[in-house]
């Protein structure tokens, strides 16, 4: 998925891109609902992710959440968009 500044995915606009690791791209985003900016991790997905890919992406999502530790993002959202799998986080 290509996501540009101003891009929007569901309720996310997009501001820029952080960048891009093994699993996903991340971008920095503005929640349009609360009103606040957050990291937007995207799972990389050619065509549907796989089992595996998908189960490794929830259970980031799920120890981080798990955690409160200054060195550590706080999950603000897990979800599914146009197909694509997110993990919105603080910024």
């Amino acid at each position: 998925m290509s996501l540009t500044p101003r891009s929007t995915f569901g309720r996310y606009q997009i501001v820029s891109t952080l960048g891009s690791g093994g699993m996903g791209d991340v971008f920095l985003a503005y929640d349009t609902r609360l009103n606040r900016q957050v990291a937007l991790k995207l799972l990389r997905t050619e065509d549907s992710p796989n089992s595996d890919q998908l189960g490794r992406f929830v259970q980031e999502a799920r120890a981080a959440s798990a955690l409160t530790h200054p060195n550590v993002a706080v999950v603000h959202d897990i979800g599914e968009c146009d197909g694509h799998h997110f993990i919105a986080m603080q910024y």
